[in-house]
């Protein structure tokens, strides 16, 4: 049986960010996020963030305490280490960081590369505006107090 979903008026779809160009951070140098599902929106089961790195952007090597992380790639290719793995995703690359798993990504090639991030349980991306212009010492603290343990350096060509 195959259900089909009638959307009669724009007060007929599910609730989202409503985001606006204007909605994007720059969380670190070169790496740009939106949220596009808050966890407000969804009653804390995920949120949903889009971000933009240019080339030489990643965040430090990390661990989620509280979420896992859903990663969908656009465009582009991005370098990932998770656990003890090293690997290239490519653009329709999806594939799930389990909470407590050590990771980061990097982009290493000479263009931006585009991903979706969806973070299980939400909450997570309410730290993101905080990390905007912050030091690296600040950074660690604001992880620190949302779950989120820097435990290395990012990846470097």
């Amino acid at each position: 049986m195959t259900m089909t979903a009638h959307i009669q008026s724009n007060a007929d779809i599910p609730r989202g960010s409503g985001a606006i160009e204007a909605d994007w951070l720059e969380t670190m140098p070169g790496e740009r996020f939106m949220v596009r599902t808050s966890s407000d929106d969804t009653n804390g089961s995920y949120a949903v963030v889009e971000v933009v790195g240019a080339p030489g952007s990643g965040p430090p090597l990390h661990i989620h305490q509280n979420e896992d992380e859903h990663f969908v790639i656009l465009e582009g290719t991005v370098c990932f280490v998770c656990g003890d793995l090293t690997f290239n995703a490519t653009a329709g690359t999806s594939f799930t960081v389990p909470k407590g798993v050590q990771h980061t990504w990097a982009n290493l090639s000479e263009s931006d590369v585009r991903m979706l991030g969806t973070f299980v349980p939400g909450g997570l991306e309410r730290c993101f505006p905080e990390l905007a212009g912050a030091s690296a010492d600040e950074v660690e603290a604001i992880a620190n107090a949302n779950g989120c343990l820097i435990v290395g350096p990012p990846i470097r060509r």
